[in-house]
Parts: C-alpha cells; sequence; structure tokens
C-alpha cells in the first residue's frame, strides 16, 4: 500500500521536474488520502488489546492558527510538516516495536507506509530553500496509546497537509 501511494504521487507529479502540481490541483487526491487517515484511525480503534505504549511515542502537535497558517511562506509551512512527518514517522517505528498484536501491528505498518510517502513527497519538492535538512524540533507531545498516533496522522492529513496543497494549488493550477 505505501509503494502504491508514493507511486499514485509520482504519477501525478509532472514529469521532467519535481513540481506537486498535478498532485495540488486535484483536490480529490487529498481528499482521498483524508478517507485512507480515517479508515486507519477507525481500524486501529477495532483493533482488540491494543497494548498501552511502555516507552510513550512522541507525537508533533498538528494545532495550528488557520491566521498564523496563512501568514507563513509555503517553504515554510513545507518544512513545518517535514518535521511533523519525522517525528511523526519515528514514533511509529518506535511503536512497531511494542505491538506485537497483528490488528495493531498491521495498522501501524500501514500507517508507516503512508506517513512515510508524504515524507519522501515533501522532501522532492524544494520550494526557495532547496531540500530538506533534519534537524527541527516541532512541539511535541508524550502519548502512551497507539491510537493517538492515529489520530495526529489523521490530523495532520486533514489540517496543515490540505492546507499546504490549498495554498500551492493558489499558484501552480492558474
Amino acid at each position: 500500500p505505501g509503494l502504491l501511494l508514493l507511486t499514485s504521487f509520482l504519477l501525478h507529479v509532472e514529469e521532467g521536474r519535481a513540481s506537486p502540481a498535478r498532485l495540488v490541483c486535484d483536490s480529490r487526491l487529498i481528499q482521498k488520502y483524508i478517507g485512507e487517515a480515517k479508515d486507519m484511525e477507525k481500524r486501529a480503534g477495532q483493533c482488540q488489546a491494543l497494548p498501552t505504549l511502555s516507552c510513550p511515542a512522541v507525537l508533533p502537535l498538528v494545532d495550528f492558527s488557520l491566521q498564523q497558517w496563512k501568514s507563513k511562506s509555503n517553504e515554510t509551512k513545507r518544512q513545518e510538516i517535514l518535521c511533523d512527518l519525522a517525528l511523526l514517522v519515528g514514533a511509529v517505528v518506535r511503536a512497531q516495536g511494542q505491538v506485537t498484536q497483528e490488528c495493531g501491528a498491521t495498522q501501524l505498518s500501514q500507517l508507516h507506509q503512508h506517513a512515510n510517502s508524504f515524507l519522501l513527497l515533501l522532501q522532492t519538492f524544494g520550494l526557495e530553500a532547496g531540500p530538506w535538512e533534519p534537524g527541527c524540533s516541532p512541539r511535541s507531545v508524550e502519548q502512551t496509546h497507539v491510537t493517538g498516533i492515529f489520530l495526529t496522522y489523521r490530523q495532520l492529513v486533514q489540517g496543515k497537509l490540505r492546507f499546504f496543497f490549498h495554498d500551492l494549488a493558489k499558484d501552480l493550477c492558474k
């Protein structure tokens, strides 16, 4: 599924240059990814006996003020989302090491593939400042419930990522 997601992204990238134009210009795609995030969250919530994480997951705080968001450059938004995704992917990897139950492990694996695909995609779109360099420190919170990881991912896709694609579409889809 992760490879399929990445392939889908790449099929929507214009050939010859790394432009997210086709991806962001088709708003049905982000709606599809929001739906997938909701489905993963729902399926994870249906898993029986998910353990409490003995080593809490450190998750990005992905809430934001729309007014502040609008005042940022697209590159700043991209960097912020990359930081959030990097922290989220790390949390998923650490949680995978603690969840042995099949249902939870399967859902975490799928979440890892989706979040990592977005991370790789956004790394390829250097808008102004060139390629992304890891080393940021987003606002974060510790979470001991596996379902909180899925909630954070859904909120990130539904919020910052959706608005970022919307903002890019204003420039790229004229």
